[in-house]
């Protein structure tokens, strides 16, 4: 196997992590700001709130991906299992 390829490889897999990871990251983003944002407008000072509502976001977000995130999961190990019986 080349160097080359072992770059290659890294890299796809980088970016396969950063697109996973990329949906339930949003959803807390999103939920949190709005959160903080509704709490400094009211002046309620409950940290549970926020927590609480990221948690249910980045649930949602994970049920809702769930199957796009396994698809892609699936079809990377299928191409590296692939890939292992060509390394000399």
């Amino acid at each position: 196997m080349e160097v080359s390829e072992v770059i290659h490889f890294t890299s796809q897999t980088l970016m396969l992590v950063m697109m996973l990871s990329m949906p339930p990251i949003l959803a807390a983003a999103i939920v949190g700001t709005l959160v903080s944002l509704v709490q400094a407008l009211t002046q309620i000072q409950e940290q549970t709130l926020g927590f609480v509502a990221k948690l249910i976001a980045v649930i949602v977000a994970l049920f809702a991906t769930a199957s796009w995130l396994g698809s892609e999961l699936y079809n990377f190990a299928d191409m590296i299992f692939a890939k292992i019986p060509l390394i000399p």
